[in-house]
């Protein structure tokens, strides 16, 4: 597990947080509108389910907030 935690931890410190708008800017980057980069953010499971369906490979992961990241 903790193994896990820290792979979501490193994953989370190297990704820009876009927050809300995650599923849009997933899109743009997918779609070459944005420049390709590591994101992260918050998407409901019908968003999820969309950008999937589109092609758009997300990985819905828990990521600890981020005053935990050191």
């Amino acid at each position: 597990m903790g193994a896990l935690r820290q792979a979501l931890v490193t994953m989370a410190r190297q990704a820009e947080n876009v927050g809300e708008r995650f599923p849009e800017e997933a899109r743009r980057i997918h779609y070459d509108e944005a420049p390709a980069r590591n994101i992260r953010g918050v998407a409901t499971a019908d968003e999820t389910l969309e950008l999937l369906d589109e092609g758009i490979f997300v990985l819905p992961a828990p990521v600890p907030p981020e005053d935990e990241f050191h």
